[in-house]
């Protein structure tokens, strides 16, 4: 499933992938979790940083299905394993951060779509496209970068961990979240029902924070301990300094300097981990190294691929699941269209790739998309100074 442009109008296409080579793995695809930065990148909203979108462009970072052919040399995978692949899909293997478990800090990273083949080992066809994302019916991937998916887990819930699983796992691995710390999670969309179920599974104490009480029911049901409501003033005081870890997972720029008075100024963490694709995020980036780690504001994308095996686990032993719903993929207009209005059910969607098949368009037109101002090199300068001068990151 394809979009020829930043309409966002999905149909069926007919591409290629490269053969697999003696390290790679061909998976079946079964299922692709659809997530709100393929919107962003798809309509073009990331060009200030990332550059022009090469069209057609296939989305998809979210990928579950069975290895049915692996290369001589590949020992991770064997055929008929269930196999997850996330936000990449290659890294230079021999930097810092690659030797350390942190290939998503790569600066030869390649994502799993709209990337460039820098290393060797992510070949597209034909050569020099970009890579080709889940939207689809099969997939090749280096084993380095493939997931093994436990068996007794649901491949139609394990896409989803692959992006939401590992994006709001990591943050709280590499701040050393132990059993009793107090978690507040911003936003209770796909990322912040799973960042709520994987806090609770390792001991935490959970608090979402939303602009209203609306969400207060399903914030309760997916397990957290209570809502603050951010617009009302008393349940802000009322919640002040009591909480060691705030994952911010609003996916637009916003004021997030509202949430600081709810830190624990004395808690061994203290900080507020932004990971929405907007300025925020790299202003996130920028204080900690400005601030050799001192700031209250930080900043977090996706995982490694150790830290991803170790979520997918995780979510395995303890029956964690997204909040789903599987749609055909003649629905990816209008899931485009929900995402983009709001997610206010929590879910995951996720597309049934039974359901791809040549000549197949979609049931909807193609989504109305808001006008969202892009990120721009100007607009993050900017941000970062606004921090520093209002010293949020104190």
């Amino acid at each position: 499933m394809a979009c020829d442009s930043n309409a966002c109008d999905f149909k069926a296409v007919m591409l290629a992938r490269r053969n697999i080579g003696p390290y790679d793995i061909e998976v079946d695809m079964k299922y692709c979790g659809v997530c709100h930065s393929d919107l962003h990148v798809a309509a073009g909203h990331m060009e200030g940083v990332s550059g022009k979108v090469q069209y057609p462009c296939v989305p998809g970072h979210e990928l579950a299905g069975v290895a049915v052919r692996v290369g001589e040399m590949v020992t991770k995978i064997k055929v008929g394993d269930h196999v997850g692949v996330g936000c990449m899909v290659d890294s230079c293997g021999n930097c810092k951060s690659c030797k350390s478990g942190h290939e998503q800090k790569c600066r030869k990273q390649v994502a799993t779509y709209q990337g460039k083949d820098v290393n060797g080992r992510a070949a597209v066809w034909p050569p020099k496209s970009p890579t080709l994302g889940g939207y689809s019916k099969n997939h090749v991937v280096h084993e380095n970068f493939a997931i093994k998916i436990p068996k007794d887990y649901s491949l139609k819930a394990a896409g989803p961990v692959m992006c939401a699983g590992i994006t709001m796992y990591d943050p709280m691995l590499q701040h050393g979240i132990k059993s009793g710390d107090r978690v507040g999670i911003v936003g209770l969309g796909g990322l912040g029902v799973m960042g709520v179920k994987l806090a609770k599974a390792l001991g935490c104490t959970v608090s979402v924070i939303s602009r209203s009480k609306a969400k207060e029911a399903l914030a309760l049901k997916v397990g957290a301990d209570k809502l603050v409501a951010s617009s009302i003033p008393e349940d802000m005081e009322a919640n002040v300094g009591s909480l060691d870890l705030i994952i911010n997972t609003v996916p637009t720029f916003h004021d997030y300097s509202i949430y600081k008075c709810l830190l624990d100024r004395s808690s061994r963490i203290g900080k507020q981990v932004l990971l929405g694709l907007h300025e925020g995020i790299v202003s996130g980036f920028a204080l900690t190294a400005i601030t050799f780690g001192r700031s209250r504001i930080a900043a977090s994308g996706i995982g490694g691929i150790a830290a991803t095996q170790q979520v997918i686990d995780l979510c395995a032993k303890h029956k964690i699941y997204p909040e789903l719903e599987i749609v055909g993929v003649s629905k990816l207009n209008k899931v485009y269209q929900q995402l983009n209005d709001s997610n206010d059910s929590g879910k995951r969607y996720v597309l049934d790739l039974a359901t791809l098949k040549e000549g197949v368009v979609c049931d909807d037109p193609a989504p109305k998309l808001d006008d969202v101002k892009g990120m721009s090199v100007v607009s993050i300068v900017e941000t970062v100074f606004s921090d520093l001068l209002s010293l949020r990151w104190w």
